[in-house]
């Protein structure tokens, strides 16, 4: 499924752990662009996690798969020593910005509920043609801690956030500064510290469709792992 002799590149982010770019990430992206068309109807909206589009989880083995990869070619560049939880499924982005909850006008973590000692990482694989549909950013809060905690519980409550912009969030705001994007490219997988406040770089929403086969598709990984001891 996943290409056995990888070019894995570590592009920095500043203050944080590397994101790892991965390109011609899977053996066969067209048949899984191709599964996510046939398998269009079970695509669903999980109102718990605020993704802006519905999902399609891709099952345990997909899940396990994903996870060897991280295993053999990302966990140590993010700290990971043992894999705790993994899961694996596709997402397509279709909410205009006029329908964006407050939450997902904002970046976000990954990173909820984590025990001592225990790291969260992510990865995405772009199924997507035009670059314009847009990659994945990287911020860092400007204010301190408590102050951006109250931003994100009163977003999550709904109130929004004067952050700037009714929209996807694509640039630099009073609450967050933009300190690295990683531009999309068909096929390109890239791996990231879930504690890094994140969000998707759709600056042309325009572009955003309900057919898998148009629109910004991508697979999506999530894990939880036990950090390497310093």
């Amino acid at each position: 499924m996943f290409n056995p002799r990888p070019q894995v590149r570590f592009i920095a982010i500043a203050g944080q752990a590397p994101c790892v770019v991965v390109d011609d990430f899977l053996l066969d992206p067209r048949a899984l662009v191709a599964q996510a068309v046939a398998a269009q109807a079970r695509f669903a909206v999980d109102p718990d996690n605020y993704y802006p589009g519905p999902e399609l989880d891709l099952g345990q083995e997909t899940a396990f798969r994903l996870d060897e990869f991280f295993i053999q070619h990302v966990r140590r560049a993010l700290g990971a020593q043992r894999t705790v939880s993994v899961a694996a499924r596709l997402a397509l982005a279709t909410l205009p910005p006029d329908r964006l909850h407050p939450l997902q006008r904002l970046c976000h973590r990954d990173c909820a509920d984590l025990a001592p000692g225990v790291g969260a990482a992510a990865a995405v694989v772009y199924l997507f043609d035009d670059a314009r549909m847009g990659g994945t950013s990287f911020y860092r809060p400007t204010q301190a801690p408590e102050a951006t905690a109250r931003l994100l519980r009163a977003a999550h409550a709904g109130t929004p956030a004067d952050a700037g912009g009714a929209g996807y969030l694509i640039a630099s705001n009073a609450h967050f500064e933009q300190i690295c994007t990683i531009p999309a490219r068909f096929n390109r997988a890239i791996f990231y510290d879930g504690e890094i406040f994140h969000a998707a770089q759709i600056a042309a929403p325009a572009l955003l469709h309900s057919d898998p086969a148009r629109g910004r598709l991508t697979m999506n990984g999530f894990f939880r792992f036990r950090k390497r001891s310093a």
